[in-house]
């Protein structure tokens, strides 16, 4: 299996320059993928196999850096991560692309903007998939000062809060701009109304793991949506439902039904 990443492209939009990968079948249906905070296009979506799962099913797969990751420039001003910016982002892309409608992935933070997206830019998305966020989309996701605390201490070793430790590692594994991922965090949490979620139409289905203890209820956000389903992803907590089998099993045969 090749897991390497593709190349990269470049776009400019609203004063940033982004990076994207644009693989897969060209005459296939697009999907959209938008990756969690401190991740990146490929640690999201090509290392864990989604790249290779879509792309030999015959879809055309895109992907950005959000701004503040991979290859994307890196504002440190908190106010440049609001949920919205970031959704008119992967809406520029599409622009520039010369896309109009597609299926929108989004894990985690990704799946928030994804949100985002479809209320504010609805005539763009053709159906949602929510990995990694459920009712936390809407309720909030707990307490997660301590994480932008953990990316701005001297070392992990300065850090002795779990959640705050596991970002840490992981900003420090993927080399991330750590300043830019504790702006991020600050603003990229704005919630999203349940009346609004409740008026995204389109068909969606949402996957959370059943050890994750960040995303919240996957049916309870269903219940809020016309044409939702709720998946558990067994035995998987945050950072491992993202690749799980049974997942990529369910988002292959949840686009299949919409072909």
């Amino acid at each position: 299996m090749n897991l390497d990443a593709p190349a990269f492209s470049r776009f400019r939009h609203s004063g940033l320059e982004f990076a994207f990968f644009d693989e897969g079948d060209p005459s296939g249906a697009p999907v959209l993928m938008i990756h969690g905070f401190a991740s990146s296009a490929s640690v999201n979506w090509v290392y864990p196999g989604w790249l290779k799962t879509l792309g030999d099913a015959g879809y055309r797969v895109i992907a950005l850096d959000n701004r503040g990751h991979g290859a994307t420039d890196k504002p440190h001003d908190p106010q440049a991560y609001r949920p919205s910016l970031m959704a008119g982002d992967a809406a520029a892309l599409l622009t520039h692309l010369g896309i109009d409608t597609v299926h929108v992935f989004g894990y985690s933070m990704g799946a928030r903007i994804s949100a985002f997206l479809a209320i504010e830019h609805p005539e763009r998305v053709r159906s949602l998939v929510f990995g990694g966020l459920g009712i936390g989309m809407c309720d909030g996701v707990g307490d997660w000062d301590p994480i932008a605390d953990a990316l701005l201490a001297p070392s992990l070793d300065d850090v002795t809060h779990e959640r705050g430790r596991m970002f840490r590692a992981f900003a420090d594994q993927t080399k991330s701009d750590r300043l830019a991922l504790a702006a991020c965090i600050m603003t990229s949490r704005d919630l999203v109304e349940r009346r609004d979620i409740a008026k995204v139409d389109v068909p969606t289905l949402i996957g959370v793991g059943t050890k994750d203890d960040i995303a919240g209820s996957a049916q309870e956000l269903a219940e809020l949506m016309p044409h939702a389903t709720a998946l558990d992803i067994p035995g998987r907590d945050h950072m491992l439902a993202v690749g799980d089998r049974v997942f990529k099993k369910a988002v292959l045969e949840f686009y299949a039904a919409l072909a």
